[in-house]
């Protein structure tokens, strides 16, 4: 496929890829089919030993880049990021996944969105897929919580504690993310995209979320252990209490239980507004999805506190520490663990 790269292009997308071969097709797809912005495209193949870039590049016009050795103490999508962003000749870096897919136009009204509410930082939660039971089960009852966490109106509230970003889809004004040290600056962070929103506001800079379903779309996981392995990399991190929160999810589902059918009804509803999913799986979800997060988020705490958080096969020990996660004093979280194995 075609695509004709400006000598001066607006944007440079970067798509950090490691073992992408089932989605990243699509991905690029899309992304050369954009109109209406001049952009470049570079696909950093993050070490992939399947058909990444062999898929790469077949699209003339995308650049393929490699990232070099993995710096200690730096997770492979920052490095992969860095890499792609020294190669960038754009205004502005859109760093998307390559589990993606971006509508038509899509781009170019993210660009005029960031500049019309003068944001650096301008990041979409996407439309969220859900096909096998267990996606099904697990994904809206994550994404309310999350909602529930990270309101987008608050987040676009420069005056209020909340910040947060989605590392599917960050779209930054070039000079603003140099001024803060780009992805180097959370380089040993697992959940770089919240750092980096947070530097950002920290710098004074504003910083726009929204949920974007009208803008890009995803599968995160096709399969339940690659469901378990990227919660377990990441819900620890994204609240602030997780045992706590994992207990009370457990008990408010209990409760849905005994008192059919009015808090039933209350918690689809709870679930269809916060998580943008369908009946479907909204249903599906409401009952029998929180005791699953539940384990999820246990899971995440003993493998962050041991050091085992792993991600398309490296292991991550030495940045499962203090800096990103502290464990609430007086919890048994290995004891919960182990009683439901």
């Amino acid at each position: 496929m075609d695509i004709a790269v400006p000598a001066t292009p607006e944007v440079s997308i970067i798509v950090p890829a490691r073992n992408e071969e089932v989605c990243l097709w699509d991905c690029l797809t899309s992304l050369v089919a954009q109109t209406a912005v001049a952009f470049e495209i570079i696909v950093v193949d993050d070490g992939s030993t399947d058909r990444t870039r062999t898929i790469a590049e077949s699209f003339a016009g995308v650049r393929v880049i490699s990232p070099g050795p993995l710096p200690a103490g730096w997770t492979g999508k920052n490095n992969a990021v860095v890499a792609g962003a020294k190669e960038a000749r754009g205004e502005w870096l859109l760093v998307t996944d390559a589990d993606t897919v971006h509508l038509p136009g899509s781009l170019a009204r993210a660009v005029a969105e960031a500049k019309e509410n003068r944001a650096e930082l301008l990041s979409y939660s996407p439309e969220q897929i859900a096909v096998t039971l267990a996606e099904k089960v697990v994904m809206p009852v994550i994404f309310a919580e999350l909602a529930s966490q990270y309101p987008p109106a608050k987040v676009r509230d420069q005056s209020s504690g909340v910040v947060a970003a989605n590392g599917q889809y960050i779209l930054v004004r070039r000079d603003a993310y140099e001024s803060v040290g780009g992805h180097a600056a959370v380089a040993d962070k697992i959940l770089e995209d919240v750092a980096l929103a947070r530097a950002f506001r920290a710098a004074g800079f504003r910083v726009h979320f929204r949920y974007g379903a009208d803008a890009v779309r995803t599968r995160m996981y096709r399969n339940w252990p690659e469901l378990r392995e990227g919660w377990t990399k990441n819900l620890a991190l994204l609240f602030p209490h997780p045992v706590r929160r994992a207990a009370g999810l457990f008990a408010w589902w209990a409760l849905a239980w005994l008192t059919l059918p009015l808090l039933i009804a209350a918690a689809a509803l709870y679930l269809r507004v916060r998580a943008n999913f369908g009946r479907g799986a909204t249903l599906l979800a409401m009952a029998l999805g929180p005791p699953v997060v539940s384990y999820f988020l246990l899971r995440s705490v003993r493998a962050h506190r041991r050091g085992e958080v792993s991600w398309k096969g490296r292991v991550y020990s030495e940045l499962a520490s203090a800096r990103e996660f502290s464990r609430p004093s007086g919890t048994r979280i290995d004891a919960a663990l182990e009683s439901r194995h």
